[in-house]
């Protein structure tokens, strides 16, 4: 099977608005979800107790209007009420008031877990939200194309700048650079560290996995130059997040990262 490049590939705006609505709702519907099942260890004795996590508060009135939201009834209603917001993002598209609904309950949940529970995954949920949020809002004082576009911009900058960001802060470390690195952190993973003789452990294979890795995400922004370079990069992006859920269980990481793609993709094709 090959590839013509000649053809042009463009991917229609409402298809990669409603392909990035759905990814994101089951992107933050499974944080939700799993928000639901660590109640008990918010609670009483648990280990993520809003009595604890209040002090850090410093404004009284902050504090306290916190305090009756993070109530065990109250925050039970947040996450319902996200629940209720995904569904109608996902059945009827993105609007002002689901977004805007999501973007200020992401918010709290931050508030509550001391600015991030799963670091670039929180990171990236709040980029999509603030790009659904501009679209929304800029469609009352331009055309609905031109305010998507802006929304889309915003995602696919961040997006692309975390992995060339990644791959420059990777590239300025020897540890990186001759692979040691990758070995430290495979030895880390969830299904404990690498055999004495397993094949990850060959420096020169991990010298290439780190160069492929150092130069594939350093390469990023040359995503952007083709719509059809910018599906291969997602796909290998999708592989490559899938792997990291593999070995460390960072599951949100490919789901917050798989819904910029369609912003990405499109805007690629508007180049």
């Amino acid at each position: 099977m090959t590839v013509d490049w000649s053809t042009p590939f463009v991917l229609s705006l409402p298809l990669a608005i409603r392909s990035l609505e759905l990814l994101f709702a089951l992107s933050v519907g499974i944080q939700t979800l799993e928000f639901w099942r660590l109640r008990p260890a918010m609670q009483n004795d648990g280990l993520w107790v809003w009595a604890i996590q209040r002090k850090d508060i410093p404004t009284p009135w902050i504090r306290l209007s916190l305090d009756v939201l993070f109530t065990p009834k109250m925050f039970n209603v947040l996450l319902l009420s996200r629940l209720l917001a995904l569904i109608s993002m996902a059945a009827q598209g993105s609007n002002l008031l689901n977004v805007s609904f999501l973007f200020v309950s992401n918010l709290a949940m931050l508030v509550r877990w001391r600015g991030a529970f799963n670091g670039g995954s929180d990171f990236m949920t709040l980029v999509v939200l603030t790009g659904l949020l501009i679209a929304q809002v800029a469609n009352y004082f331009t055309t609905s194309d031109m305010a998507w576009r802006a929304g889309f911009w915003y995602i696919t900058i961040q997006s692309i700048t975390s992995y060339f960001m990644s791959g420059s802060v990777k590239l300025l470390k020897p540890e990186w650079r001759n692979g040691s690195a990758m070995i430290i952190f495979l030895n880390a993973s969830i299904h404990g560290p690498l055999r004495a003789d397993h094949w990850l452990r060959k420096p020169w294979v991990a010298v290439v996995g780190s160069w492929s890795l150092i130069l594939w995400e350093g390469a990023a922004p040359l995503a952007l130059l083709d719509a059809k370079l910018a599906v291969v990069f997602c796909i290998i992006a999708a592989l490559f997040h899938f792997l990291v859920f593999w070995f460390f269980g960072l599951n949100r990481f490919f789901w917050a990262w798989i819904s910029t793609f369609p912003a990405i993709i499109w805007c690629a094709g508007q180049i």
